[in-house]
């Protein structure tokens, strides 16, 4: 299904110039969860619409807007590859889930809507779906095809597949612009750094 879904989506996005309302709208992730970028959750009617009772911040960025009825979870880490975000994986998906047990819906945003809250959304899938690393970031990019975590949270994914599950479906691979995970091999063929461009 996840294979299936990820063509799906590759294949109707072909041709389609504009991202903007990629990156500006929500995304369905699961029937409780939902991923978007800093700017999608500052609009109260959208957030509303969608019918959201809790919101994880993940930025140091952007303050939490603290609408009523709404219960927020900062998760302070910034984008980089030696933020330690897989300290939030387990604290995160259990809130998503029990939000979710009592008709809850929860909104994962961090400023792009592209690496921290994309991953926090991947470890909830493994953790409680249980889908592989492989199949949940398939899934999370079908659904919000702009997703692309840092190379150090996709560690610390890998790291966390191998916790839940004993085993691995993603590796780190070297490329011309280093490790990357293998999932992304086909697209770094050929590239060259800029900075070998001198």
């Amino acid at each position: 299904m996840v294979s299936k879904a990820t063509e799906r989506s590759r294949t109707s996005n072909r041709g389609a110039l504009p991202l903007l309302p990629v990156l500006g709208g929500i995304a369905q992730i699961s029937p409780c969860l939902y991923l978007c970028s800093g700017n999608a959750v500052s609009t109260r009617h959208l957030v509303y619409s969608w019918a959201v009772t809790c919101v994880v911040n993940a930025t140091m960025e952007i303050p939490n807007t603290n609408w009523p009825d709404i219960d927020y979870v900062k998760v302070p880490v910034p984008d980089l590859p030696h933020a330690p975000l897989s300290l939030y994986f387990d604290s995160v998906a259990d809130r998503i889930h029990q939000t979710g047990k009592k008709n809850g819906r929860t909104l994962v945003h961090c400023v792009a809507g592209v690496s921290r809250s994309a991953s926090l959304c991947i470890a909830y899938l493994m953790k409680y779906h249980p889908l592989s690393l492989l199949d949940a970031h398939e899934w999370v990019k079908s659904r919000r095809p702009v997703v692309r975590p840092n190379v150090g949270f996709w560690r610390q994914l890998i790291e966390y597949e191998c916790k839940l599950f004993g085993n691995n479906t993603v590796k780190m691979v070297p490329s011309p612009i280093g490790l990357v995970p293998d999932d992304y091999e086909k697209e770094t063929h050929g590239l060259v750094p800029l900075w070998n461009l001198r």
